[in-house]
């Protein structure tokens, strides 16, 4: 299954790929906005909302780590790479300061939910600290909420909840402590 996104709303629309050859075209109407849009099968540059392609190896390049949103009812698995300094994470919308959009119709993910902070010790060893928002529904790390201001360090394997959504932080270095 593939999806592809309305261009006024930025809905999801889903559709059964194995049934068109490549270089058909086929015509979508959106539900939400009504807007009618077409796409080329194998031809059109389409950005690729799943993220599939994207190995946990690649999303590390700059060595700072990833982070692997895990499917749920509202959308499929992600890898995010994350980077030095402040990582913004949110709900993906057009425009927004978010430097980690998940793409999720998810409502109870802010557009600015949660920060990571990507940093070093005096040892050379990355160091990830977690804050949020703040957020309407806060967020969990090991089934505590953080409270305003919190900040709480996360190591490799970490487990957080933003909204319904789960995120697993894998550390950029392999031997990264728990």
């Amino acid at each position: 299954m593939k999806r592809v996104r309305c261009p006024k709303c930025d809905n999801f629309i889903t559709f059964d790929e194995t049934q068109y050859t490549e270089g058909q075209s086929l015509v979508f109407k959106c539900d939400e906005c009504g807007k009618e849009f077409g796409i080329r099968i194998g031809t059109a540059k389409l950005r690729n909302t799943q993220k599939e392609e994207m190995v946990d190896e690649n999303a590390n390049k700059n060595g700072a780590g990833s982070l692997v949103v895990i499917e749920n009812v509202f959308h499929y698995k992600q890898v995010l790479p994350l980077k030095m300094g402040d990582n913004t994470i949110g709900r993906y919308m057009k425009g927004s300061a978010t430097t980690l959009p998940i793409e999720t119709n998810d409502p109870s993910i802010d557009i600015n939910h949660c920060t990571i902070n990507v940093s070093r010790d005096k040892r050379g060893k990355l160091k990830y600290i977690l804050r949020d928002g703040p957020s309407y529904t806060g967020t969990f790390v090991d089934n505590e909420i953080l409270g305003d201001r919190e900040r709480r360090v996360i190591g490799n394997g970490t487990l957080f909840t933003i909204g319904a959504t789960s995120i697993i932080l894998r550390a950029g270095d392999s031997n990264e402590n728990e």
